[in-house]
């Protein structure tokens, strides 16, 4: 008996499991499809982001973008700024720079005397917009770098050779003005246009400074040496009217003695006596006695 019941047990208690287990199973069944789905969805919705974001790019203010299709290249149509849509992996979008920028180039030329100058051109330059599939299929994204230079040194080769080492100074405007003009037409045939062209550096070689700074020294010596020349005519010429007056003075002087005889040296002899009394006469020092009377002097005994 005691057997049967401890069979019976064990019977019961293994298929309580069973069924408890069952019930189990339809609910793990459900989470897994629950988590299922949604690790399908997330996944859908990252291709589906990846897609779009590819898909989609920005021209920022002050840019231009040009299309690159790989099966019809580059297209014809510049893109403004804002958000835009492509077609992921057969198109590309190539971003321009349109604003304004600056560029220093440095040349080395001769002057019409043979004399070396040393020039630095300041450039500000930008892409003609409408002629970016052009630049880029003909020259490429940096068209600043292989365009610029070879035609900033082409033409200050060519309007340097115009103009002496010293005109080169003296009619800077007039260099700067040529060189911005004909630089303006040359970069026009490339689509690019140049807001402003100014020479900011120009220098010669050691041997033409140091002609120049003797050349100022030697006409600093010649006004220095005119100077000393114009002073001494001036000496002259002021001793001359001196003696010429001195020599009228005596010849006057002799006209009168000889028309009114010892009576101008009797007027001279008086004037010069006024003049000793009325100094006489400022002294304190000085008593008058009078002439021709005795005059008694009480003198203590």
């Amino acid at each position: 008996m005691g057997s049967v019941w401890l069979g019976n047990s064990c019977g019961g208690q293994s298929g309580s499991r069973s069924e408890w287990a069952k019930r189990q199973d339809p609910a793990e069944d459900m989470a897994a499809k629950v988590f299922e789905s949604i690790g399908k969805f997330g996944l859908a919705l990252a291709v589906a982001g990846g897609v779009v974001n590819s898909a989609l790019y920005n021209v920022d203010a002050g840019h231009r973008a040009v299309i690159f299709d790989r099966f019809r290249g580059v297209q014809d149509i510049v893109i403004g700024e804002g958000t835009h849509f492509l077609i992921p992996w057969v198109q590309k979008p190539i971003i321009f720079d349109c604003r304004s920028r600056p560029r220093n180039v440095p040349v080395i030329t001769g002057s019409k005397d043979l004399q070396n100058v040393n020039i630095t051109l300041r450039i500000l330059f930008r892409p003609v917009a409408s002629q970016l599939p052009r630049i880029f299929t003909s020259i490429g994204e940096d068209y600043d770098e292989r365009v610029l230079p070879s035609i900033t040194t082409e033409i200050l080769k060519s309007v340097v050779a115009r103009f002496d080492a010293g005109e080169l100074i003296t009619q800077r405007e007039l260099v700067s003005r040529q060189v911005s003009d004909d630089l303006t037409e040359r970069a026009a045939t490339f689509g690019l246009i140049l807001d402003d062209v100014s020479l900011t550096h120009l220098t010669f070689g050691k041997e033409f400074t140091e002609a120049v700074e003797a050349k100022q020294v030697a006409q600093q010596e010649a006004e220095r040496a005119r100077f000393v020349v114009e002073k001494a005519e001036q000496q002259k010429k002021a001793a001359i009217i001196s003696a010429e007056g001195d020599s009228k003075a005596a010849e006057l002087i002799a006209n009168s003695l000889a028309t009114a005889g010892d009576g101008l040296i009797e007027l001279r002899k008086l004037e010069a006596a006024e003049d000793i009394a009325y100094q006489l006469a400022r002294s304190r020092n000085i008593t008058y006695l009078p002439h021709g009377q005795s005059v008694l002097l009480q003198l203590p005994q």
